[in-house]
């Protein structure tokens, strides 16, 4: 089977790129041929226009600052393109005039992972809804929303459209309940994100240790919202008492934050404690057996709270919860009933790829 994967290409951030791949290396082990797809006029050279213009915006800073942060930026945007190497793109970007010979093309398309119907990232678009396609090739694989509540204005489409798709999979329990609210539908699964369906040794194979790593213990601090002075203060703490540097992954002052995918997977398997409110470095931390501690999200983004909820729900793993103070009990860990249910899960998402991902002309 030739299938055209369906989903955000973003060249900046971890989680996207990493379930991008595993995705493709699931539907390639099933012996399908995969190709992602270009949409939404994410070429290479759209890519590198938009982070030159962002270096230009840097000139307002002091000259040496300037030079750091712009060195900075432009490494990690070119790890991000060392690992995309890995990913089997097509040649052009989807272009909707050629809507039938793109069609004729593939066998199946797959929308998914990631929020790729996140409305706050003007998603749920023509594309993403795999609108272009006939109904019978329309399969969603762990695809989410990302966000706890989603507008009622956007009802309609999600109704139409999401409705008609031979097969439905997301990525939390909230989405499902929206669907089989709006769709009628009783088949929709929820699936774990695909990059639990790799194991460690697999990730290895595309994992890379950054250049600037010493032979130290750290602690990595991977926030994609803001990290208030209390909770810093506090990770500063553990990281003294236990001998550890602090990685601030997203700082832009800190030397790591020129990080690419292939160097998140690294540090993320080789820190003392992984401290996040990202839902994929819970992922990993988790494949890597490394102790972890989720803190809710702050600052002025859309709750996503859900996607970790039902991630620590699901493996049992509440406990990894950060409430008021990190204590040594956060600095432990055990992840054998977790692993139990991930095999089990595991399982479950194959056998819906290996149900769907036959040829049915009847619908």
């Amino acid at each position: 089977m030739k299938i055209g994967i369906i989903t955000i290409n973003d060249n900046n951030n971890y989680g996207n790129r990493l379930q991008n791949y595993a995705v493709q290396e699931i539907l390639n082990k099933k012996g399908h041929e995969s190709i992602t797809i270009l949409n939404n006029g994410t070429t290479n050279k759209f890519e590198e226009k938009k982070y030159m213009y962002i270096l230009r915006l840097l000139k307002v800073i002091t000259e040496n600052q300037k030079i750091k942060l712009k060195n900075r930026f432009y490494k990690r945007y070119k790890f991000f393109k060392e690992f995309n190497k890995n990913i089997n793109y097509s040649k052009k970007c989807l272009n909707l005039m050629f809507k039938e010979k793109i069609e004729r093309e593939y066998d199946f398309f797959i929308v998914g992972s990631d929020q790729v119907w996140n409305p706050n990232f003007n998603r749920l678009t023509y594309v993403d809804l795999l609108s272009f396609v006939s109904p019978k090739k329309r399969i969603s694989f762990s695809a989410s929303f990302g966000i706890d509540q989603i507008p009622n204005k956007y009802d309609q489409k999600i109704k139409e459209e999401i409705s008609k798709f031979k097969a439905i999979s997301v990525r939390e329990d909230i989405g499902k309940k929206k669907l089989e609210e709006l769709t009628g539908r009783t088949d929709i699964e929820v699936l774990v994100d695909p990059t639990m369906l790799l194991n460690s040794e697999e990730w290895d194979k595309v994992s890379k240790k950054p250049k600037q790593l010493q032979n130290e213990k750290y602690i990595l601090n991977y926030f994609l919202g803001n990290l208030s002075e209390e909770r810093k203060n506090e990770i500063n703490r553990i990281a003294k008492e236990n001998g550890c540097k602090v990685i601030n992954l997203l700082d832009k002052s800190d030397p790591f934050y020129e990080t690419g995918p292939s160097e998140f997977l690294y540090l993320e398997k080789h820190a003392f404690l992984i401290c996040t409110d990202s839902f994929h470095s819970s992922i990993f931390a988790i494949l890597y057996n490394k102790p972890f501690i989720v803190f809710n999200r702050e600052g002025n983004t859309a709750c996503m709270n859900s996607r970790i909820e039902t991630l620590l729900s699901k493996f049992k793993l509440k406990n990894r919860i950060f409430t008021k103070k990190i204590t040594n009990e956060n600095l432990q860990h055990d992840y054998n009933e977790a692993y139990i249910i991930l095999e089990q899960e595991r399982k479950k998402a194959n056998d819906f790829l290996k149900k769907y991902l036959q040829i049915d002309n009847r619908r």
